[in-house]
């Protein structure tokens, strides 16, 4: 409060009333988000007891070792950022590529652009068992289709490890590329018509207009989005988890760390916090270097 002391009097009454407006804000901020992680951190340097009565045992790093020595953990690490590198990179293609699309003028347009927004808006758990209903192993559509031309039939894809991954990914793509065309067409509708023209005059065609006008227009939104897109992904355990537990991704994994057979939320926790501070640190490097903030 000592930077108060060089405001006069009015500045001073107007600096107090921003902080008890913003207070309650930071106070909610502080126990909904802050409080967790710390909680998390602290939980990391324990052997934590699920028995009431028993306290928390101390182990240090302990848990930290352990999962820096566990291959399992490392084959997930790299499982969730391959997840993450196909998932966002396919999104963002398949939104960009629509948004080109829904950006020209046609007939029933409006129409067209309402349902494509309908896998990102409908439940999801709706649309993970229609998914499951149309890869069923022996009745499945998608099964019966395939038989018509002479593939073999009964083969469970969604809880088969071998093909789990690439089903949960494509599912992720298709539910979640509406959010990215839906940005790319907003800004696509703010660029001014009169550069296209005047790379007209000059000669230019249509792929060196999309490369010299459209994508530095799109720059930032692009990086955006992947920002965001990337964040979710890496973190993503519902849709994945839902659509089949055999993906092996982190998020599955610390999961079963912390809630299923001998649990372990001490080891789970110190997994959260290698996650957290891994992620920082790269988003910290994006938006210096990709993002330039």
């Amino acid at each position: 409060m000592a930077i108060l002391d060089n405001y006069s009097p009015l500045k001073k009454k107007e600096a107090i009333f921003g902080w008890k407006l913003v207070s309650p804000t930071v106070i909610l901020i502080s126990l909904l988000i802050l409080y967790p992680v710390f909680y998390n951190i602290y939980l990391s340097f324990f052997d934590v007891s699920l028995s009431l009565g028993e306290n928390n045992k101390f182990v240090g790093f302990s848990n930290y070792i352990n999962i820096l020595k566990d291959i399992t953990f490392w084959r997930s690490f790299g499982i969730t950022l391959l997840f993450t590198f196909i998932t966002v990179v396919g999104s963002i293609l398949l939104g960009l590529g629509v948004a080109l699309l829904m950006n020209k003028n046609f007939f029933g347009r409006t129409l067209v652009r309402s349902l494509l927004l309908l896998p990102y808006v409908t439940p999801l758990i709706a649309i993970v068992f229609s998914w499951k209903y149309v890869l069923l192993p022996i009745d499945g559509p998608l099964t019966k289709f395939l038989t018509l031309f002479g593939f073999s039939s009964g083969m469970d894809i969604i809880n088969d490890p071998n093909n789990s991954f690439i089903v949960v990914s494509i599912f992720n793509i298709w539910r979640n590329f509406p959010f990215i065309y839906l940005m790319i067409l907003s800004k696509l509708q703010s660029i001014n018509d009169d550069y296209y023209e005047a790379a007209e005059i000059d000669g230019a065609n249509s792929w060196q207009k999309f490369l010299h006008i459209t994508l530095p227009e799109l720059y930032f939104v692009i990086g955006s989005v992947a920002l965001l897109r990337g964040i979710w992904n890496f973190y993503k355990f519902d849709e994945v988890y839902l659509m089949s537990k055999f993906a092996n991704t982190l998020p599955i994994y610390i999961y079963e760390k912390a809630f299923t057979g001998i649990p372990q939320q001490g080891v789970a926790a110190a997994i959260a916090t290698l996650l957290f501070l891994f992620m920082m640190s790269l988003i910290g490097i994006y938006v210096k270097k990709v993002l330039k903030w």
